[in-house]
This record gives C-alpha cells, structure tokens and sequence, in this order.
C-alpha cells in the first residue's frame, strides 16, 4: 500500500520515507548517509508571525519513517503543531568538504500521539523524557553536489514523480 496521501491543504502530495527509499533507493540510501554522518541537523519550521525559525535536531530513520524527536513545548515543536511545513537541511560538517553533498528535505511533520508507536520509538531510541515526536511526511528531498570538479548536480525527488537531475557548469 503507497503511502501517498494526495494534496493537502493546498500542499503538494506528501510521502513517506518508505515511499522515497521504494521510489529512488540509491538516493534515499545517499541521504540517509548523509544525514547519518553527523548528529545534529537544522530544522526550519515558521513562527507565530510567518517568519522562519532555524534550530538544531537530532533525527532518526526508523521503520521506514524519517522521525524528529524533540523536548517538550520546545518552540519547533509548538510551531509544527500550529504549522507542520519544515525543511530540514542535512549538517554539512567541517570546512567545505560535504562528502556525499548537501541534502535537503521539505514537508510537514505529523505529531505522533499513538502510544504504541510512541513506546516503540522510545525503546530504540531512548530519549529524554518526556518527548514530542513527529513523524514526516515528504514534498521533496533534494541533494546538490559537485561532480568532476566540473559540474554542480541538483537531484530532485518529489511523491509520484521520478528523480530529476539538472547539471550546470
């Protein structure tokens, strides 16, 4: 069963991360490594006012979902619950190497409040408690690198499009 949900409140159709690693499973194993190479991330969510805010995040890829854990009333988690649109850009590490490039994913984060699904989590990742916990649901995921000291590459994935490479000089 697809995980697509469709349109959604005029957003472009969402997926899972499941969905993606099925859809394009060189590219999602890239971004996982990448995501995978460091432990802290940025997470962009929108405030109160419609004006961006950008935080640190731990996140995890776990049962085929791409999960964001966060401390209780943190202010990423009251701006998901008020708006669940997020990008979530990859930590680029050191100086200016970006092994695997940057990646960047967008979409919303539902709010788990399953208890099972929430006791699950917990179990692998043991947390601070008490936690909130989101799951994503994809627009796109995007991954640029530089190829042959020559060409930077832009991949883009979107739910029920296959991935599109752009090249420049």
């Amino acid at each position: 069963m697809s995980g697509f949900t469709g349109r959604l409140g005029g957003m472009n159709q969402t997926a899972r991360w499941a969905d993606f690693r099925s859809s394009a499973p060189e590219f999602a194993q890239t971004a996982e490594d990448r995501f995978g190479a460091f432990r802290h991330h940025v997470l962009a969510t929108v405030r109160k006012d419609g004006s961006p805010r950008t935080c640190g995040l731990e996140v995890r890829f776990l049962h085929g979902e791409l999960w964001l854990g966060m401390m209780p009333d943190s202010f990423k988690a009251l701006d998901l619950r008020r708006d669940p649109r997020f990008a979530l850009q990859a930590n680029p590490g050191p100086d200016t190497g970006m092994g695997g490039g940057d990646v960047r994913v967008g979409g919303r984060a539902v709010e788990v409040v399953d208890t099972a699904a929430k006791g699950a989590y917990r179990e692998e990742v043991e947390p601070p408690e008490p936690f909130h916990l989101f799951r994503t649901e994809l627009t796109e995921v995007v991954r640029t690198y530089v190829e042959d000291e020559t060409y930077l590459v832009v991949q883009v994935w979107k739910p029920g499009e296959p991935v599109r490479t752009l090249k420049r000089t």
